[in-house]
């Protein structure tokens, strides 16, 4: 058989006996920390943080910390499937080819899209993007990165004439203010926050501001908290403009040298009336604290605002980038250590999709549509002997308009690559409908449970981290290896080798002919520096200003050097062969002027406006150990204890006003569908305002996908939807019990508890699978024991009740084993279960038998929720030290090891400290 045929070989360093160490990326968020894999009896036993990388510098946050913990063949998606079938790879790719080619044929050349994702690597990406846009001749080709960082890529090329991202991490150690807008990195990018709350010690000057409807944990280190209303992010930046200009704050001779526009900029934020008073009414804030945010930002010059989704998730998402970007420029806050507008990217490669045309609206190496020559240039470039490629001569769909497209019937097929369109997208139920009805939907994927895969007619095994071998570019342009250190499981294989194979079956062999992504990414670097700012052949005309995004400087990179390939930043050109940590110092922007673009901006309100049917406000986010749907980090069982179930944090008096407890189960309802969720009080929700996270989906629980939720508002600019301004109704509930059941991992298939339940959540355990149950009304009479020895596959040991108050504990025993565990009650009256979930692994010994309905050793403390997943301690341990005197986060590290490695529950921690210290003092 030829290489690179019909089996994926292997990239270099992937053997059969995996090494003892080995160093790659975190596929985690936009941070891009170094990871250093321990190998133990050829299993993946351990990692840490890479030292010399500089990212992270050995630091890795729990996500990081817990990965060797998702790795594994069980629940991975094995063989290629078609039309639910199984079948070989050949097979499979034949199929695709031909049903793609007669789609074609049939509705012509643009009814064909891909559907990409900011976790493919970025070979993966490069090789996506040639094929449909380069070879199939469709624009629509768009990515999941749409949904988080469009906005910020439309303001940064409107501004600076490039998505070019001006900061590096360490500004935010050379800064005297840091402002953080929209963006909470002590849940988020945990090893980020760690870096800034490091450099806030070692220098008591620098400040930090935290500007946010919700008081998050990252205000632990804030000096200054804004709790502005959703969406007046804008107002507080237009307002902070003018009050610069009004009092002096403006740098004249930066804005002379290097910018245009700032006149009709300043006239656009004076339309409103900008005395302190208005702008603090629009904002919600105290116009003291509003005035100590305007002096402190307008006095000092190392300024690096950071943000991210709460700026970028809203239908005016790139005015809101524009104004920040406008205030740097105004004071000329930018191109210095330690000051700069840093959008700070979510996924671990959104920056690489950006880099090869994974947007629409791109083609590749950041070269537009509307780019003067790009789509000759592009052609050119991709051209083999005999073949020219017909690119399309403008933009494709963005996300939304694509899917809306789909269910319109203009595009026939979509190719999705590692992404969950099903629950990430707004009016998600609407989108897995959509799909439903698409004549050809492919899928490539490396989780069997991944909800997208019950809408797919061809299914594709892919690679998954530590198996994928390529490069990511991180959130401050830095380029990293990601290392394929274990083989890959079954007949998975790589995302570049499909879409190459299917390229070669349809004629373009010559074009994919890759045998190794040092080949892809050796291309991808020569595109970058192609005629980079040079005239096209044969043109008169100039082709353009500068391209920033260029990489040619490793052209020429053999497989070993790629192999070996250190973190570095672009551009890597003949004049920075070393990198460039920092954009613009010399104040020359990759505009035909070569100067920056102040553009007003005026404030819009959110699109989804509230109504007396849906009168609250949804916010919707990540939570500090999970990510994305939840298909990777529900693998590692410790990552599930700090929020075991979906949640929505409510303020404590809206939950009064609807008659809602701590912990009810309670039900959001809009226009596009339901929310089944725990409620959560929290005094630091703003009224009138929820949270909720995004992460759960059907696999996990039943009615909590929170995009459902969300209306397909997009910014006109961007494409990118207004996730962070829902508009809802909230009620408690109604359910006449609940119940926990926990079964063995072996009989987890062979049970399913969700008929009849109005809510469930499916909790993974080390040794067990945990179900979290709720029954309706109708449902009050059920009869336990029966349903008990009719469901489950071991009869029931031991029971107690009580019905008086509606409680029934029992148990199966096995062997001298426990199989499953139930309690029907509250979950409040719940141990810990840390005690019962070992008896699945450890068996039952001595007195364990009688203690099992109990549910803890009688003996052993219980040990409350989980605070500190690294080392798993809970709550009730944490304030029990607390109270016999380690009133300190040191403290309770040195007793308990609590916030010792991470650090990422180090807010939480300080605050139950302030809690009891507050009932000492009452």
């Amino acid at each position: 058989m030829d290489e690179g045929t019909t089996t994926c070989p292997p990239s270099k360093g992937t053997t059969t006996c995996p090494p003892s160490k080995g160093t790659t990326t975190c596929p985690y968020c936009g941070v891009g920390c170094g990871v250093d894999i321990t190998f133990s009896d050829g299993k993946p036993s351990a990692v840490a943080g890479t030292r010399s990388h500089p990212a992270n510098g050995g630091r890795l946050c729990v996500k990081g910390s817990a990965l060797h913990e998702t790795l594994g063949h069980e629940g991975r998606l094995l063989y290629p499937q078609v039309d639910g079938q199984r079948v070989d790879w050949d097979c499979a790719l034949d199929t695709l080819a031909e049903r793609l080619a007669a789609t074609q044929r049939e509705h012509g050349q643009q009814s064909v899209a891909a559907y990409l994702s900011g976790q493919l690597l970025t070979e993966d990406y490069y090789v996506a993007n040639k094929l449909f846009k380069g070879f199939l001749g469709t624009p629509h080709v768009d990515t999941n990165s749409r949904l988080c960082m469009a906005s910020a890529v439309s303001a940064y090329k409107r501004a600076f004439g490039a998505d070019a991202v001006p900061c590096c991490y360490a500004d935010l150690e050379c800064a005297e203010l840091v402002v953080l807008v929209g963006a909470n990195p002590a849940w988020n990018h945990p090893v980020l926050y760690q870096r800034l709350k490091a450099a806030k010690q070692r220098n008591p000057l620098l400040r930090v501001v935290v500007i946010d409807p919700r008081v998050t944990d990252s205000c632990e280190i804030a000096d200054l908290y804004l709790g502005i209303a959703p969406g007046s992010d804008a107002r507080l930046f237009t307002g902070l403009l003018a009050w610069m200009a009004a009092n002096g704050r403006l740098d004249r001779t930066y804005l002379e040298r290097h910018t245009q526009g700032f006149d009709q900029t300043l006239s656009a934020a004076r339309e409103d009336d900008v005395s302190l008073a208005a702008i603090a009414a629009d904002c919600d804030i105290d116009p003291e604290r509003l005035e100590t945010f305007y002096y402190w930002f307008a006095s000092q010059l190392h300024v690096v605002t950071l943000y991210s989704q709460g700026i970028n998730q809203s239908s005016s998402g790139s005015d809101k980038c524009q104004a920040i970007i406008n205030c740097h420029l105004a004071g000329g806050k930018l191109g210095l250590p330690g000051a700069g507008p840093f959008s700070i990217t979510g996924q671990p490669n959104a920056m690489g999709g950006r880099e090869v045309g994974g947007l629409a609206n791109q083609l590749a190496a950041h070269m537009d549509y509307d780019s003067p020559g790009a789509i000759d240039r592009v052609t050119r470039f991709w051209r083999t002997p005999g073949l020219t490629p017909s690119l399309p001569e403008g933009p494709g769909l963005k996300a939304v308009a694509l899917f809306e497209a789909i269910e319109r019937g203009e595009i026939q097929a979509l190719w999705i690559m590692a992404t969950n369109p099903v629950v990430s997208l707004p009016r998600a139920d609407h989108i897995k409908r959509i799909l439903a009805a698409c004549p050809l939907v492919i899928v490539s994927d490396c989780l069997a449970n991944a909800e997208i895969l019950e809408v797919a007619d061809i299914v594709l095994p892919a690679t998954g981290w530590s198996e994928k071998d390529g490069t990511v570019t991180n959130s401050e342009r830095c380029i990293s290896r990601q290392r394929g250190l274990l083989p890959p499981p079954g007949e998975a294989r790589h995302d570049w080798w499909a879409l190459s194979q299917v390229a070669a079956r349809l004629g373009y062999a010559e074009a994919f002919a890759y045998h190794h992504p040092a080949q892809i990414f050796a291309e991808h670097a020569r595109l970058s520096g192609f005629e980079n700012g040079e005239s096209p052949a044969g043109a008169e005309e100039a082709g353009g200003p500068w391209r920033v995004f260029d990489i040619s400087g490793l052209a020429d990179l053999d497989r070993e050097g790629y192999d070996a390939l250190a973190p570095i930043q672009w551009p890597v050109n003949a004049s920075a062969p070393a990198g460039t940590p920092r954009l613009f110092v010399d104040g020359c922007f990759a505009t035909p002027d070569g100067r920056a673009r102040l553009l007003p901006v005026r404030p819009r309100a959110p699109a989804q406006a509230l109504a007396a049917r849906y009168p609250l406000r949804l916010n919707t986010g990540r939570i500090r150990d999970q990510w994305h749907t939840m298909t990777r980090t529900a693998r590692a069982p410790r990552l599930m204890n700090h929020r075991a179930e979906p949640f929505v944090e409510i303020h404590p008096r809206d939950a009064a006003d609807a008659g809602i407890r701590d912990q009810q189960l309670v039900e959001l309802t809009a226009p596009g569908g339901r929310y089944r969720a725990r409620a959560r009080l929290a005094k630091a929700q703003r009224r009138g305002e929820l949270f909720a996270p995004m992460h759960w989906n059907a696999a996990f629980s039943g009615r909590a996908k929170v995009n459902a939720l969300i209306q397909a508002h997009v910014d006109p600019l961007s494409g990118q939807p207004e996730s962070k301004h829902g508009a809802v109704a909230l009620r408690p509930l109604p359910v006449a019990w609940e119940a926990t059941l926990l079964v063995a991992d072996d009989l987890a298939e062979r049970v399913d508890p969700r008929p009849g339940c109005d809510y469930w959540a499916r909790i993974p355990l080390a040794n067990a699978l945990r179900w979290q149950l709720g029954g309706a009304p109708e449902s009050a009479g059920r009869d336990w024991l029966a349903w008990l020895a009719a469901e489950l596959p071991v009869a029931v040991s031991q029971w107690s009740r009580d019905d008086a108050r509606g409680r029934l504990r029992a148990s199966g025993i096995e062997a001298g084993r426990l199989r499953w565990w139930l309690l029907v009650g509250p979950p409040a009256s719940l141990p810990a279960l840390h005690w019962l979930e070992q008896r699945f692994a450890r068996g039952l010994e001595g007195d364990d038998r009688r203690r099992v309905l109990a549910g803890c050793d009688s003996g052993a403390e219980d040990d409350g929720a989980i605070v500190c997943s690294c080392h798993q301690v809970g709550q009730r341990r944490i304030v029990a030290a607390i109270r016999a005197g380690d009133t300190s986060v040191e403290a309770l590290g040195a007793r308990l090891a609590c916030g010792t490695q991470c650090g990422s529950c180090q807010p939480e921690l300080k605050a139950l400290i302030e809690e009891e210290s507050a009932h000492v003092d009452a």
